[in-house]
């Protein structure tokens, strides 16, 4: 039976890491939804080891952690809790475990956070064009609330679906 670990990001090596990870699935997923320019810019401005030591810095309140598989590291996600939810800002998984069951045991995760904290919903952004991913999360019970475009600089927008699932 496989092993799945959350491993909390702590060290700047964590943080390498977690870069490295967001590069090699980024490129490979996003290119054909977004282009390799949009992908680029938001890797250096949302996924590299600076943004992401920013995002657990003093005044941010992100968590993220390592989705370990049986010792290989095999994606990531990262979250915050806000306005009586979760936002889950950011979950990747390699391309050779995507739907091997790894984000249904994630969500679970969540949901024991969720249960601590007393929160009641779990929420997300996902690109409106992201199909594979928004089955995904339909099958684990997220619902599509709205529909948002955000202005992310550099001349590009993120055009994405809010989907909520209540726990």
């Amino acid at each position: 039976m496989s092993s799945l670990e959350f491993v909390k990001v702590k060290s700047r090596n964590d943080i390498n890491l977690v870069a490295a990870l967001a590069r090699e699935i980024w490129t490979e997923y996003y290119t054909p939804i977004i282009g390799g320019a949009q992908v680029e810019y938001m890797l250096e401005n949302f996924q590299s080891e600076a943004a992401i030591a920013k995002n657990l810095g003093e005044g941010y309140h992100y968590r993220y952690y390592i989705l370990r598989l049986d010792g290989a590291d095999v994606g990531y996600l990262a979250f915050t809790m806000e306005n009586g939810g979760l936002f889950l800002s950011k979950i990747y998984i390699k391309k050779e475990l995507r739907g091997s069951g790894l984000f249904a045991q994630t969500v679970d995760f969540l949901k024991g956070f969720c249960e601590k904290y007393d929160l009641f919903k779990i929420w997300l952004t996902v690109n409106r064009n992201n199909s594979g991913a928004i089955a995904a999360y339909e099958s684990l019970g997220f619902k599509k609330e709205r529909e948002q475009v955000t202005d992310i600089g550099g001349g590009f927008f993120m055009d994405d679906f809010v989907m909520i699932k209540n726990v």
